[in-house]
């Protein structure tokens, strides 16, 4: 099967899962890629905040930021459905500036994110991502404002309503009546702007080495390993990456080390024509997908 033709299958495979998706796999040595519509814009959901853990310890490096400098936090809802985190405190908490970014990468906690872009806000992390040479990913809000969405109004009974309408709205050139889906309105990128950012941080780049080794290190310790990694994780390889989730999109951008020497970008972004919140086919399809890209320009 040619590279082409896999490009096909893989397309009608995901389109038969209920999924489009647009995916790179690239080699980090030589350049050689293979993707399925890596230059079609999605909104970034938490993928965005890679780049905020960039701009924040980049700004601590440079002695703009304390490290250790005591943030305080206050409590949030801890009966809300939403993700761990800090959110879900029933107290306030002062916490570091570096372990926020620990908290907003690792454990992908949007209070600790936003705490930090109280700090480096959205236009600022932009400008430095600019700076170092990376373009096609546009910071445009906090975190706190991807949880402002219809799904936040229904019942947990009802939550398909919310995925009816972010399935059913979006407009031909990617336009969305929900603005956190909206590709103009939201932070977004591309699956090559993501791989971009993702070879800059393990080859050598404009970033400081210590920023991109710390950055590598808090992905390698990412929670949130039911997308990609159960595909590849082995005893052989190093899966390192970042999730993003909202409403009926999924996300992943991460680097496989592996130990023969080769390393590859990964990045999945996707949106579903499945009306429900939880969805480990559409999960495990993203999963098949990548790596049959993965296997393919390994060869």
């Amino acid at each position: 099967m040619s590279d082409d033709a896999l490009v096909r299958a893989l397309r009608e495979e995901l389109a038969d899962g209920g999924l489009r998706g647009s995916f790179l796999v690239r080699d980090l040595a030589t350049g050689d890629e293979l993707g399925i519509d890596p230059d079609v814009e999605f909104p970034l959901a938490s993928l965005v905040k890679v780049p905020l853990a960039i701009a924040t310890l980049d700004r601590v490096r440079t002695g703009e930021l304390d490290g250790a400098a005591q943030i305080l936090v206050r409590a949030g809802d801890p009966e809300s459905p939403g993700p761990p985190g800090l959110s879900r405190f029933r107290h306030p908490a002062l916490v570091a500036v570096e372990d926020l970014v620990y908290l907003s990468t690792s454990i992908s906690d949007g209070a600790a994110a936003d705490a930090l872009f109280a700090l480096t806000p959205p236009a600022e992390v932009g400008r430095r991502l600019r700076g170092f040479g990376l373009r096609g990913i546009a910071v445009r809000h906090p975190i706190s404002d991807l949880t402002d969405t219809p799904a936040e109004r229904f019942d947990p009974a009802e939550v398909h309503l919310a995925h009816t309408l972010a399935i059913g709205a979006r407009t031909a050139g990617r336009g969305h009546p929900v603005p956190q889906l909206d590709v103009s309105r939201a932070s977004s990128g591309t699956a090559r702007a993501m791989a971009d950012l993702l070879q800059a941080l393990w080859t050598p780049t404009a970033i400081d080495p210590d920023v991109a080794a710390r950055v590598r290190d808090l992905l390698a310790h990412n929670v949130l390993r039911q997308r990609l990694a159960p595909d590849f994780t082995s005893d052989s390889s190093r899966w390192s990456s970042k999730t993003g989730t909202l409403l009926n999109l999924r996300h992943e951008a991460g680097v496989v080390e592996h130990d023969d020497g080769r390393v590859f970008a990964v990045v999945a972004m996707t949106e579903s024509r499945v009306a429900a919140a939880a969805q480990p086919e559409a999960e495990a399809l993203m999963g098949r997908v990548a790596r049959a890209l993965r296997d393919r320009l390994r060869l």
